[in-house]
C-alpha cells in the first residue's frame, strides 16, 4: 500500500476508487458535513477532517506518496461564468499550497471539461509553471467515465503531476476494450424492486449510456437531472428528470420513472455497498457532484506503478 492525502474529498468517489487502485488514506478534508457522515459511514478507519481546505496544513504529512482531490468546479464550468481565479471559490491555490507543505511523490487532481477550455490557457500554463518550479512534471488530460465501464457520459479533466525523477515511469490509463452497460441494463433489478410491471419495456427503452449527471450547489437548484437540455437527454431514456425520487416504481406505475439516489449513484460508478447521509437532496448533491470511482482507480492504478517502478529502480541502483 501507498498512502495519500485526499482534498475536497465530496462523497468519497475518488478516495474509494483510489483505495482499490492500492492507497491508504492517511486523511481526507472536506467542509460539507454530509459529505462528512457519508465518508465516516463507509469508512469508520479513516481521518475525516471537517473543514475548509483553507484552513487546512499538510505541513505533517511531508513526503506523502499522493495528494489527489476534486478542487470546486464552478470557476471553470460552462454552467457558471467561469471566472477562473476571479471566483472565491477557486482553490486551485491552496491545492498548490498543500502541495508545497508536503511535497507528494504525486498529484491528482479532477475537475470539469470547461478547464480546457481557451479562456483557461493562460491559468493551466500557469499551474504546469508552477509545479515546475517545485520540482514536477505535470499534463492534463481529458477522460470519459463511459470508457472505463461506467454507464455515463461524464467528461472530467484530470491532473496528474509526478515528480519530475519519474515522469518516465507514468502513463495514462487506456479505455477499457468493453461497453458500458445501457441505463437499462444497469438500472433494470432496481427499476424492479417493487415489481413495476413496466420495468422490462423501460429497459429495452433506456437503451443508451446517461447524460452526465449533475449534483448541482448549495446555491442553486434542488435535485434534479440538470438544465432543460439534460432532462431531454433522460427523457429519451425514459427517465423523468425532473427530481429524484425516494423509490423505485410501484407495481403499476405508469409514465417516465424518476432516479432513486441509489440508481444514480451506480450510474455514477458508486457500489452499491456505498452508503449516502443526509436527506435527499443532499444525498443526491453527493452523488451527482462526484468522481466516478471506476475513472479514479484507473488513474490511481496508472500513478500507484509509476511509484512502485521508481522504487524498485531506486533498489536496484542502491
Amino acid at each position: 500500500m501507498l498512502d495519500s492525502i485526499e482534498i475536497c474529498a465530496g462523497a468519497g468517489g475518488q478516495a474509494s476508487g483510489l483505495e482499490l487502485a492500492g492507497f491508504e488514506h492517511q486523511c481526507l478534508v472536506e467542509i460539507d458535513a454530509s459529505a462528512c457522515a457519508t465518508l465516516r459511514l463507509n469508512r469508520p478507519s479513516w481521518n475525516v477532517l471537517e473543514k475548509d481546505l483553507r484552513s487546512f496544513s499538510a505541513t505533517s504529512f511531508g513526503g506523502i506518496d499522493l495528494l489527489a482531490g476534486g478542487v470546486p468546479c464552478p470557476p471553470f464550468s460552462k454552467a457558471g461564468k467561469q471566472l477562473g481565479n476571479d471566483d472565491e471559490r477557486d482553490l486551485f491555490p491552496e491545492a498548490l499550497r498543500v502541495v508545497d507543505e508536503c511535497r507528494p511523490k504525486a498529484v491528482m487532481l479532477e475537475n470539469v471539461r470547461g478547464l480546457l477550455d481557451a479562456v483557461f490557457d493562460e491559468y493551466r500554463a500557469n499551474l504546469i509553471r508552477t509545479f515546475r518550479k517545485l520540482g514536477y512534471h505535470s499534463e492534463w488530460k481529458l477522460l470519459v467515465a463511459s470508457d472505463f465501464g461506467v454507464p455515463q457520459l461524464r467528461p472530467r479533466v484530470v491532473f496528474v503531476a509526478i515528480d519530475s525523477s519519474m515522469v518516465e515511469h507514468f502513463q495514462w490509463p487506456h479505455p477499457s476494450m468493453h461497453l458500458p452497460p445501457t441505463v437499462g441494463e444497469a438500472l433494470y433489478d432496481l427499476m424492479t424492486e417493487q415489481g413495476w410491471r413496466g420495468a422490462k419495456l423501460w429497459r429495452d427503452h433506456a437503451c443508451d449510456i446517461a447524460p452526465t449527471l449533475v449534483g448541482g450547489s448549495k446555491k442553486h437548484g434542488g435535485p434534479d437531472l440538470g438544465p432543460t437540455r439534460a432532462k431531454r437527454a433522460w427523457a429519451a431514456l425514459g427517465v423523468d428528470g425532473h427530481g429524484i425520487s425516494l423509490e423505485a416504481p410501484a407495481r403499476d406505475f405508469v409514465g417516465m420513472p424518476r432516479l432513486t439516489v441509489r440508481m444514480a449513484a451506480r450510474l455514477q460508478g458508486f457500489p452499491d455497498t456505498w452508503s449516502f447521509t443526509g436527506k435527499k437532496t443532499a444525498a443526491y448533491r453527493q452523488v451527482g457532484n462526484a468522481f466516478p470511482p471506476p475513472v479514479a482507480q484507473a488513474v490511481g492504478m496508472q500513478i500507484f506503478a509509476a511509484l512502485n517502478k521508481n522504487a524498485k529502480r531506486r533498489l536496484l541502483l542502491a
